[in-house]
């Protein structure tokens, strides 16, 4: 009765959806028959798709993605990975031969049954073939006939895949042992929307999928356990923890394979992963959500992930809480591919970790579920939203959870890569598409830590309380409609009242850096003048903190004059005085301390250390004494 539930409290929302504002999106609902051979690691299926047609558009073609075809030598993934200066360790084998180190594509390496592949045949719309090609990781498909705006299709097809060795995501035997890692293995619809179509080829990055619902029979062998997204129909059948307490499920010897058949309702994409070996574990979470936890049965996993299982359910109730309600009722997390990384209902992390990281994994990967799918931001062209937002929230999830006796900011490693980055020189602006970055570790920090940055500097610009706020508002207002970044901008500037486009655009499309300094203090009869400056080429609004010497504290603040408002004290109890605007073509701004250069002990900008300031020792007065560290160029 509760995925009944849900299924109807989504088919309302997304009904009201389209028709909100002129708002749409597309939907699709899978019916899927799986057959795997566990020897050969190959596996055919029947695909059943209804998709409707919310668009205003008629459709004459539509596309598919066919994941696993990037595993096969000459793909565009093994191809990036010969050409990219700093190629994923995962995905290449490492040699050196006197003294200098070489790299080849492990997927370049395959072998005939090692490769990866999909292949789709016997393709029809409501009865009658269409053309199909494939091209690479896509399947083009010229229908047979258009589909008009409001209408529905239905799409059947054969399907057979070979699973790959372990290299990335997906992929058979992984380091730690585990059987079956399925993800990206199905053809699965791309996405339209407003933009377009959505048909990028896969190349290792992130995904955007089309919301809809997932009915998926998988035939195994029935010594393997699975776990992945939805919700198993038939438990009571498959035993191995799923069943009804009180239970006792029997599988009779001369059964040699079982059907595990799940439901997923309102998800984007559907993943499982298989072992024969997993322990698996039920914990209860919040608001009834039973949590799924499928590891290895080895000694030296087990204590920890016994340790891990109420932590999740912490942070859990810490993400409902502060983004809002998760809405499904179950989450699974397993022990699969080849790091960690989110998927509808799961996620596959890898399980041979200290505790604490095993539990910052988790985190991660869990907080994704708001992000990624239940917002579910176009990843490849605004990697920063979902994967910076989600730094953003584990981060502060893990600082309540699991609190690091050395750590005073839990966004501290953030802007350490941020300034790492900068300090580099090769920085590309946040609007790059996921697959065009020149290096991993531009992608990396980019989209990670300079996504972070983001929002912690949205606090300093508009208030914690305001942020918060934010956030909440964000995710009430566009679960399951794909936002963009302007949607978030102007939820931000609803909850302010305050202009921010320039924010957005500075921080997001461009590399301009923040370097504010004191440029001058000196003795004005009895009084202090003040002289900042502007030395990088993004503006931003100022907190200045006066220390007196009798211990007594002042604040200044300094708004941009194109932010129109002004965030509230952030120091209560602490003296606040307004400055005039700081209009961005002015280099600098003078203002008066009403007190003499003899009664002030410190003068500093930004004393919260919120704004990612890329040369900090000209932001205090007096100046520290010298590191000889590099400056920072703009």
């Amino acid at each position: 009765m509760k995925q009944l539930f849900l299924l109807s409290v989504f088919t309302v929302f997304c009904g009201s959806a389209v028709a909100q504002n002129g708002y749409w999106q597309q939907h699709v609902d899978y019916k899927m028959d799986v057959n795997m051979d566990v020897k050969t690691y190959q596996y055919k299926g029947k695909q059943e798709l209804v998709y409707t047609n919310n668009s205003p558009d008629t459709l004459k073609r539509v596309f598919f993605h066919l994941y696993n075809n990037a595993f096969q030598p000459g793909s565009e993934m093994d191809i990036r990975l010969q050409t990219i200066v700093d190629p994923d360790k995962r995905m290449v084998k490492t040699t050196k031969s006197g003294g200098v180190e070489k790299t080849e594509s492990r997927i370049s390496l395959l072998k005939p049954n090692q490769i990866g592949y999909l292949n789709v045949t016997n393709f029809m719309q409501d009865g009658v073939p269409a053309t199909t090609t494939v091209v690479g990781t896509i399947l083009e498909v010229d229908l047979a006939k258009p589909i008009a705006p409001k209408g529905k299709t239905k799409f059947t097809l054969d399907f057979d895949g070979q699973v790959p060795e372990q290299i990335r995501r997906s992929g058979r035997n992984s380091s730690e042992g585990v059987a079956l890692s399925m993800t990206q293995w199905y053809p699965k619809m791309a996405e339209y929307d407003f933009e377009g179509w959505h048909a990028d080829p896969y190349i290792g990055r992130e995904f955007h999928g089309v919301w809809g619902n997932f009915d998926v029979k998988i035939t195994i062998d029935k010594k393997y356990i699975l776990g992945g997204s939805g919700y198993l129909q038939n438990k009571n059948e498959i035993g191995y923890g799923y069943q009804d307490q009180g239970v006792e499920v029997k599988i009779p010897r001369k059964v040699k394979t079982l059907t595990w058949h799940f439901n997923a309702p309102m998800v984007h994409d559907f993943s499982w992963a298989a072992d024969k070996d997993y322990i698996h574990d039920v914990y209860p979470g919040p608001n009834n959500v039973e949590l799924h936890f499928l590891y290895k049965d080895k000694a030296k996993l087990k204590e920890n992930w016994k340790k891990m299982q109420p932590k999740t359910a912490e942070l859990m109730d810490f993400f409902n809480k502060n983004v809002g309600p998760y809405p499904y009722k179950q989450y699974s997390v397993i022990q699969g591919g080849d790091g960690g990384m989110e998927y509808a209902m799961c996620t596959l992390i890898t399980g041979e970790r200290s505790y604490g990281s095993l539990v910052g994994v988790t985190a991660h990967e869990m907080a994704h579920s708001w992000f990624q799918h239940v917002l579910a931001t176009n990843e490849s062209k605004h990697g920063w939203m979902d994967e910076g937002f989600t730094s953003y929230i584990s981060d502060l999830a893990m600082a309540k959870v699991l609190p690091s006796k050395d750590e005073k900011n839990p966004f501290d490693s953030a802007y350490s890569n941020y300034f790492y980055m900068v300090k580099t020189g090769r920085e590309q602006p946040q609007t790059t598409h996921g697959d065009r970055f020149e290096e991993n570790m531009v992608y990396g920090i980019s989209s990670y830590s300079k996504g972070e940055l983001f929002l912690t500097q949205l606090g300093y610009i508009i208030g914690q309380e305001n942020l918060a706020k934010t956030l909440k508002k964000f995710y009430e207002d566009f679960k399951f409609k794909h936002p963009t970044p302007n949607d978030f901008k102007r939820t931000a500037e609803k909850i302010s009242g305050m202009n921010l486009d320039w924010y957005l655009v500075d921080w997001t499309q461009t590399t301009n850096t923040i370097d504010y300094g004191i440029k001058e203090v000196r003795d004005a009869g009895g009084k202090t003048e003040v002289v900042l400056q502007r030395i990088g080429r993004m503006p931003m609004p100022l907190d200045i903190m006066v220390t007196y010497v009798d211990g007594s504290k002042e604040s200044f603040y300094a708004p941009l004059q194109m932010m129109r408002g002004i965030k509230e004290n952030p120091y209560p109890g602490v003296k606040r005085t307004f400055l005039k605007g700081w209009d961005w073509a002015y280099p600098s701004l003078k203002f008066t301390i009403d007190k003499g250069m003899g009664m002030i002990s410190k003068i500093e900008i930004d004393p919260e250390n919120l704004m990612a300031d890329v040369k900090k020792d000209n932001n205090v007065y007096p100046a520290p004494i010298p590191d000889n560290s590099k400056v920072l160029k703009n």
